[in-house]
C-alpha cells in the first residue's frame, strides 16, 4: 500500500511539473490559483458589504467582481473560445453574493477550458485588440494582470472593513 501511495505521489508530481514546463501549462496552473484566491476574497466579504465603496468615484466590492468577470468573459469570448458569443446581457449587478461567486467560478472555468483547448503554437498569433495588435500570449498575461489589479483593490476594501483577507495562495 505504501509503495502504491509513493508511486501515485510521484506520478501526480510528474504531471504537475510537466504542466509547468509549457507556457500554457504554467498559465493554466496559475489561473486556477488566481480563481481560488479571488473566490476566497469574494467569500471573505460579508454580503451586507458587497455594495461598499471606499469613495464615491470607486466601484463597489460587487462592481469590482462583476467587472473582473466581464473582462474575462470578453477576452475569452473574443479571442480564445470557439463558442458563439451571446449578445443578450444580464444584470449581474442585481446578483447576490452566492450568485456572483458562482458566476466568477463559471467564467474562470470557461476561460480555462478555452485556453486549454488553444494550441500552444497559436499563442504567437497576433489578433486585433482595442489597444493595438496583441499576441494571444499577451492577452493571457493581460487576463491575469487585470484580475490581480482588481483583486488587490478588493483586498484594500476588506482591510477598510477590518476583515482579515485570506492568505495569498498564488503557488
Amino acid at each position: 500500500m505504501q509503495k502504491l501511495l509513493i508511486a501515485l505521489l510521484l506520478f501526480t508530481s510528474t504531471i504537475s511539473m510537466a504542466q509547468q514546463t509549457t507556457v500554457k501549462g504554467a498559465f493554466l496552473e496559475k489561473w486556477n490559483n488566481s480563481r481560488d484566491y479571488l473566490i476566497a476574497v469574494a467569500e471573505a466579504m460579508p454580503e451586507e458589504f458587497y455594495d461598499y465603496k471606499p469613495t464615491a468615484r470607486q466601484k463597489s466590492f460587487k462592481e469590482q467582481l462583476v467587472h473582473i468577470q466581464g473582462n474575462i468573459n470578453w477576452i475569452d469570448s473574443s479571442h480564445f473560445s470557439s463558442q458563439e458569443v451571446k449578445t443578450e446581457s444580464q444584470d449581474y449587478y442585481s446578483f447576490n453574493k452566492k450568485q456572483i461567486i458562482e458566476l466568477l467560478q463559471h467564467t474562470f472555468n470557461k476561460a480555462y477550458n478555452s485556453i486549454e483547448a488553444t494550441p500552444e503554437k497559436s499563442l504567437k498569433d497576433v489578433v486585433k485588440f482595442f489597444a493595438g495588435p496583441k499576441s494571444k500570449l499577451q492577452l493571457m498575461n493581460l487576463l491575469q494582470d487585470h484580475v490581480t489589479h482588481h483583486r488587490g483593490q478588493l483586498l484594500v476594501y476588506l482591510n477598510l472593513k477590518d476583515i482579515t483577507p485570506p492568505n495569498f495562495s498564488g503557488w
